[in-house]
């Protein structure tokens, strides 16, 4: 069934945006809930062999490994997008495989530089992340790690530059599954022992996996001879604002977990990393087609007026209306929820995620909006962007845990991205001539006040009276959604048809 829909939307798609909008939301949205869905079984059973602090420290390695990497790729696995699919769309052979084999070559670079910056600052980072123990030989072990995802982030970028849409689909899949079956059996054995080994052994299936795939398409090749690397330049150069994005987003995780760490404990960080990732990245799966669909289409539009207002605009109107149900409905049930994906350990974490939840919002707003100045090319009004809600982000999530605890991480997050959404509203206002659409402000009065009272029911008791009014609640935020829809795309005649025509 969910192929017919693609298939149909295939052929209503150059004339209806809104239908384009709905193909790819609905592609990448269907393959990351499925590999959310993997994940979170495997999330459930190490959350049950590690408990909350085993979680915390889980985090606190992935940040910092994530933090190293983003430092250290030159921002390859981005811009090398740009060069690949350019050569692909030209249907130029000879510049193309020349394209893969530059790309791998800085890709090989960056690896080799990467491990050695995390062998050579492994007992600073151990000082900086951990305020007990001895932990600097674990981030020795740690920094092959971020030699294979420099070259799994190359190899990444290749197929997504020859549009291996399939491929790209498949390996989000294998990926989690391969994470499953290798993470699962370490931990039952060797629990806290086996985290280390487990990122290992994890990222290097994931590039196995990768390579897989990319090297049927293009064979192995690198050159290190002076010519490519001075080719390189440019890609590097426009790479370098996403590795400062990186390094901003990154940095702050870090601190955030790093000062919880010492504020708080293991514990408190294995519940707001549990939180946050229930929240912000499992609640965030509509948005997961921006980068493969959206960004291309706006970097497509010559200057600024209506045109790109419209592009901007529908996806926003898209994302809101398909997010706020699931919202609504994902506030409601927590409850149930965080003890079933996790364990009754951190349900501690429940006010801060009942909150944060509001967050998705605001980020379905904002988040069409922020590809704007990357789409111009204007990468230091990007870069000032994130660099002001970052710092904004880690004040406040500090301040909240100061006064608030646990809960109020929530609250600051929540305040965080009202702050994000008006700031780059006015930014993009002043810059490119930016303007909301009426329908984006209608919708959101529909939706933004349903949320809100899915949350104020939280301060009710868990009975029959909060069961019955959250569904209730979710059953119109859902049916709101459908009306407006159905009455933006001609999806639903046109398999009214396909329907008849085989009855």
């Amino acid at each position: 069934m969910f192929l017919v829909v693609i298939n149909l939307m295939d052929k209503v798609e150059k004339q209806d945006n809104y239908s384009q909008i709905l193909k790819y939301t609905g592609l990448f949205g269907g393959v990351q809930g499925l590999s959310i869905l993997v994940g979170v079984v495997r999330n459930k059973l190490v959350a049950s062999l590690l408990g909350t602090e085993g979680m915390g420290l889980v985090a606190l390695f992935n940040s910092t490994i994530k933090l190293l990497g983003d430092s250290t790729n030159l921002g390859l696995s981005m811009s090398s997008v740009r060069e690949i699919s350019d050569s692909y769309g030209n249907d130029q052979k000879e510049r193309l495989e020349h394209a893969v084999q530059l790309i791998r070559s800085w890709s090989l670079f960056t690896a080799i530089m990467g491990m050695l910056v995390c062998l050579v600052f492994s007992p600073l980072l151990n000082r900086w992340v951990f305020s007990w123990g001895d932990h600097t030989l674990h981030f020795v072990f740690l920094s092959p790690v971020i030699a294979l995802m420099a070259i799994t982030g190359g190899e990444l970028a290749i197929l997504k530059g020859t549009r291996q849409l399939r491929h790209l689909a498949a390996l989000s899949v294998y990926n989690v599954i391969a994470s499953f079956l290798i993470a699962v059996p370490l931990f039952y054995c060797w629990r806290e022992s086996a985290i280390v080994p487990s990122i290992f052994f994890v990222s290097l299936a994931q590039m196995i996996l990768t390579i897989s795939y990319s090297y049927r398409l293009f064979h192995p090749t690198f050159s290190f001879n002076k010519t490519i690397f001075r080719e390189g330049i440019g890609m590097v150069k426009l790479g370098i604002a996403f590795v400062l994005a990186g390094i901003l987003g990154s940095g702050a995780e870090f601190l955030i977990r790093s000062y919880l760490n010492n504020a708080g404990s293991l514990d408190t960080v294995g519940l707001y990393n549990a939180g946050y990732m229930m929240t912000m990245v499992y609640a965030g799966m509509v948005f997961s087609a921006m980068e493969t669909d959206f960004f291309p289409r706006l970097s497509g539009i010559k200057g600024t007026g209506p045109e790109l207002n419209d592009v901007v605009n529908k996806q926003i109107e898209v994302c809101l209306l398909l997010i706020s149900p699931m919202l609504v409905a994902f506030l409601v049930a927590l409850p149930i929820l965080l003890p079933l994906l996790y364990t009754g350990k951190f349900m501690p974490a429940l006010g801060m995620m009942q909150i944060t939840v509001l967050a998705m919002y605001m980020r379905a707003i904002k988040l069409p909006i922020s590809y704007l100045p990357l789409a111009k090319g204007d990468s230091g009004v990007y870069l000032l962007m994130e660099g002001i809600y970052d710092v904004v982000v880690v004040v406040l999530v500090i301040l909240a845990y100061q006064y608030y605890g646990l809960t109020g991480t929530g609250a600051a997050l929540a305040i965080a991205s009202v702050f994000d959404f008006l700031m780059l509203y006015v930014c993009m206002h002043y810059v490119y001539h930016y303007d909301l659409s009426v329908n984006i402000l209608r919708y959101s009065m529909l939706q933004i006040p349903i949320g809100i009272l899915a949350y104020l029911l939280t301060f009710f008791n868990y009975g029959w009276t909060y069961w019955t009014f959250g569904i209730v609640l979710s059953v119109i935020s859902f049916f709101i959604s459908i009306k407006i829809l159905h009455s933006k795309t001609r999806l639903w005649a046109t398999l009214k048809k396909k329907i008849k025509r085989k009855k």
